[in-house]
């Protein structure tokens, strides 16, 4: 029975893991504006369904300065948010 338990838990797990990994979702925008200074993003996108947020208009924090150099003003992206330190940040841009 133990063995079972142990089996149940560590499948639990890996599924758990998995999903995670697959958790991104890329959401279609268009920046808007870009604040280097501030390391900030103002996206017009779709719907975030993996934050079950409505489309908008909206600022979000850069992860990185690899990420900024990648946008530009008017140009139309694929982008990933995630909740980084309670913040909406995205994390991945293509």
């Amino acid at each position: 029975m133990k063995s079972f338990i142990k089996f149940a838990a560590a499948t639990v797990l890996a599924v758990t893991v998995a999903s995670g990994a697959f958790a991104t979702e890329f959401t279609k925008g268009t920046v808007k504006k870009i604040d280097l200074k501030a390391k900030k993003v103002t996206l017009i996108h779709e719907e975030l369904k993996t934050l079950e947020m409505p489309a908008m208009t909206m600022v979000f924090r850069v992860k990185d300065d690899a990420i900024l150099a990648k946008l530009k003003e008017g140009a139309n992206v694929e982008f990933v948010v995630e909740r980084v330190e309670g913040k909406l940040t995205v994390t991945d841009v293509k």
